[in-house]
């Protein structure tokens, strides 16, 4: 027979294992939810590096001069503080001929300037060298991947400088339809202006080709280097960039020390 004090210690026992048992079931739902928060926080972190990186290399692989990138295109980004002043009254003659002389530190470039088909680009250019805007300035970016030019222009050398105005695109469909990637073939030793994307928005900057490059017909071409200023801007596009990037500073600088605007 059992007695009083065994059925106690029975129903205590009985209440301890269950309270065991509920310890050790609590214990291994923590342990599963600590495993399964491990679990999502590396599939979060794996997603936000997988992100991080789509993010990074969409720029690095529109490097076949998408306008998306500015690092891909003639990109210039004056502040639109800048363009209070009124772009100059048009004086040149536009039956004339004209030529840009840039006497730089790595020599001369002389471009060849078609005052017919961009008389309001080549108006603005000689206005402003007449002004001597360009002299002692840099060519502060040089790109040798995707696209392949040598951006000048910019008085503050950091690619947001301008005159204070802007002048209206030009002479867009001289290289022909664009092809089906939305692009057409800017051939070296074309001269073109650089702008911020948008139509309408050149400035002072302009880019010199020295290998075929293609882009989208936005920018316009106004004129064309001579043999011997395109082996000049090939001699420092051969130095590369600054810091063995693509896209920058060109290792070895240029300074344009003087531009003029004759009439030829």
């Amino acid at each position: 027979m059992v007695t009083s004090d065994q059925r106690r210690r029975q129903l205590a026992r009985e209440k301890f294992e269950r309270q065991q048992q509920r310890r050790q079931q609590s214990r291994k739902r923590k342990q599963r939810n600590t495993i399964i928060a491990a679990a999502l926080a590396v599939v979060l972190a794996a997603g936000a590096a997988a992100y991080a990186s789509v993010g990074l290399s969409d720029g690095d692989a529109k490097a076949d001069g998408s306008a998306a990138d500015d690092r891909q295109s003639p990109s210039a980004s004056p502040s639109q503080s800048e363009s209070t002043a009124p772009e100059p009254a048009l004086s040149i003659d536009k039956k004339a001929k004209y030529s840009m002389a840039l006497t730089t530190n790595h020599g001369a470039i002389k471009i060849a300037m078609d005052a017919a088909k961009t008389p309001r680009t080549v108006n603005s250019f000689k206005s402003l060298a007449d002004k001597g805007f360009f002299n002692g300035t840099k060519c502060h970016r040089l790109t040798t991947q995707g696209i392949f030019v040598l951006q000048c222009g910019d008085p503050k050398g950091d690619g947001t400088g301008g005159p204070g105005y802007t002048i209206p695109d030009e002479n867009l469909t001289s290289l022909g339809k664009a092809g089906t990637d939305g692009t057409v073939t800017y051939p070296a030793g074309t001269v073109a202006m650089a702008n911020t994307g948008q139509p309408n928005s050149g400035g002072s900057q302009f880019f010199l080709v020295y290998k075929d490059t293609k882009l989208p017909p936005g920018y316009t071409p106004f004129g064309t280097m001579d043999a011997a200023g395109l082996k000049v801007v090939e001699a420092v596009a051969k130095g590369g960039v600054s810091g063995g990037a693509q896209d920058g500073a060109p290792k070895k600088a240029v300074t344009i020390e003087k531009a003029a605007v004759p009439k030829v």
